[in-house]
């Protein structure tokens, strides 16, 4: 007689208390660990105690690795991917309870007490009150998620579904997602090792608001993308009681950014659901100290969502945008040195990072400007976005023959935009879902974006255009400390569908879980959906 470990509400409740207490916060120690202990809590199962090369772990860089646990049943060839994060966001705003932000039940029983209790949000003392929620750092977003997939395979393990299943937990979706890009390179070479077919990519992400009032719990059809735009800023440095002399570079940057913030050029509208308008992530000079020369040199980071657009396009855009900015910069620029009567510095030129790059090759030579990356590049007090300015900056900085400018490039992360909302399978999924839902007497609805990124981003990637070279040619640390396997997406064809539980305040230190909705509700419909894949053909009821 086989027993189940994870197949009630309680089991799993404890499941998911057990794994949020594994503290995995993006990059940290925790994050590099969780992978380990959860291969040792899948080996666990009988089945993989029979087949222990099922489970791998993969390498994603500074110590994370992603995990992968197939369950193969001996004959079906057609496969699911069940898609998960495992990293959460720091916790530092839960202030003295910050020990307990990973012990849900002991944060829970704790938030009642009155001191605490008091200093919640309304929504979430009344959401506490009612002992319908599991508060704590990862409860909702997402090792739930995970917990529930957990679940999934170890049932299917056990009864033998005819279908087959790939477990898929990564790192890092929080800041680069560097463990999903890692994970489609082996996700093509198990497909191609073991003959399967991917027929369902199931990421289980939380059902998230979309409104502080909103309690409708949401199914996801694809997800949001996000690409961003960055510039350089480079001027001419002057001393302040000479200002005339120069130019800074903060009154450049100060021109792009009025006509980025909330431009509505790059808004997108598909299936009657639009993006976030684009915003500054970050502004600022790179004087490294005070002084009275003026800063010439400043950097900005700009979000924008997608929808359909390529990189190329969005680059094409943004272009075009800082056209009409620098003629603007220029035009006001002219006007005050007429009136002071000064030459001036010169018109502000815009270039994209390609050029540049060109430009200082020639100039330089192609050793030359290896060495001036692989100096950034060493710097490991810097990020990927920071390493992405630099770069532009130090090249800039020999080549001064090109200034004043405004020099355009993408610093990551990158998430393609991705949607299977027309899929008759996903459409089909959909409707079972929401009949399913209706046992609990429970409405779900269908979003065809997900309205926060999402791993999901990094398969089934169609671009016949060849639209992500932009991205490539104009990221500065692309192919060394930042790529995306582009290819292995493309070959990863299938839709995909988000289901999971519902939640609230991911990222807040109010963040929770609705426990009906976790131990109860979630659990019969994923599995509904995945039997439902094979019952037709086989004429197995999807119970």
């Amino acid at each position: 007689m086989n027993n189940y470990l994870w197949n009630t509400p309680d089991k799993l409740r404890a499941l998911l208390c057990e794994i949020v207490s594994w503290e995995s916060r993006t990059l940290t120690a925790g994050e590099n660990e969780f992978a380990f202990k959860l291969r040792e809590m899948l080996q666990t199962l009988s089945y993989f105690q029979d087949n222990p090369n099922f489970i791998e772990l993969h390498d994603a860089g500074l110590g994370r690795h992603a995990v992968t646990a197939l369950y193969k049943h001996p004959t079906a060839t057609e496969t699911v991917i069940l898609i998960s994060h495992f990293d959460t966001v720091h916790t530092e705003e839960y202030g003295e309870l910050e020990p307990f932000a990973c012990r849900p039940e002991e944060l829970t029983s704790m938030l009642m007490e009155p001191k605490y209790k008091k200093d919640l949000p309304e929504a979430a003392r009344i959401d506490l009150e009612s002992g319908n929620y599991l508060f704590g750092r990862g409860t909702m977003d997402m090792k739930m998620g995970l917990a529930l997939h957990m679940q999934l395979i170890e049932k299917a393990s056990i009864e033998q579904w005819p279908i087959n299943l790939i477990l898929t937990a990564v790192p890092d979706e929080e800041v680069n997602s560097a463990g999903m890009r890692a994970a489609v390179v082996e996700l093509v070479r198990l497909r191609e090792q073991y003959d399967l077919t991917y027929k369902l990519y199931l990421n289980s992400e939380p059902s998230f608001s979309q409104g502080p009032s909103d309690i409708n719990e949401y199914i996801y059809s694809g997800t949001i993308g996000k690409i961003m735009p960055a510039a350089l800023f480079y001027g001419k440095e002057t001393h302040v009681g000479e200002p005339l002399k120069g130019m800074t570079a903060n009154y450049i940057a100060s021109f792009m950014t009025q006509y980025m913030e909330w431009n509505p050029v790059f808004r997108e509208t598909d299936l009657g659901e639009s993006t976030p308008l684009p915003v500054s992530l970050q502004l600022k000079d790179l004087k490294m100290e005070y002084s009275t020369q003026t800063p010439y040199r400043a950097a900005a980071l700009y979000n924008v969502f997608l929808l359909k657009r390529t990189a190329t396009e969005v680059m094409e855009i943004f272009e075009q945008v800082a056209l009409e900015a620098m003629a603007a910069c220029n035009m006001q620029y002219k006007q005050i040195c007429e009136r002071e009567q000064v030459q001036g510095v010169g018109k502000v030129n815009v270039l994209r990072y390609e050029a540049v790059l060109e430009h200082a090759i020639q100039k330089l030579g192609a050793d030359e400007v290896k060495h001036i990356k692989n100096q950034v590049l060493a710097n490991t007090a810097w990020d990927d976005r920071e390493k992405s300015i630099r770069i532009v900056d130090q090249l800039m900085i020999r080549c001064q023959e090109l200034t004043p400018a405004t020099v355009l490039l993408y610093a990551p992360p990158y998430y393609p935009a991705i949607n299977s909302s027309q899929h008759p399978l996903v459409k089909q999924s959909i409707e079972l879902m929401k009949k399913t839902a209706k046992t609990f007497a429970i409405e779900v609805e269908q979003i065809h974006y997900f309205n926060g990124i999402c791993d999901l981003s990094y398969v089934n990637y169609t671009d016949d255009s060849n639209g992500w070279t932009a991205f490539e040619r104009n990221t500065p640390v692309y192919g060394d400390t930042y790529s995306i396997p582009f290819e292995a997406m493309s070959a990863l064809k299938g839709p995909v569908l988000n289901v999971g539980p519902f939640g609230k305040d991911a990222h807040q230190k109010t963040e929770r879980l609705h426990v009906d909705s976790a131990f109860k509700e979630m659990p019969v419909m994923i599995e509904t959906l995945i039997k439902s894949l094979y019952a037709a053909e086989r004429e197995i009821p999807a119970e």
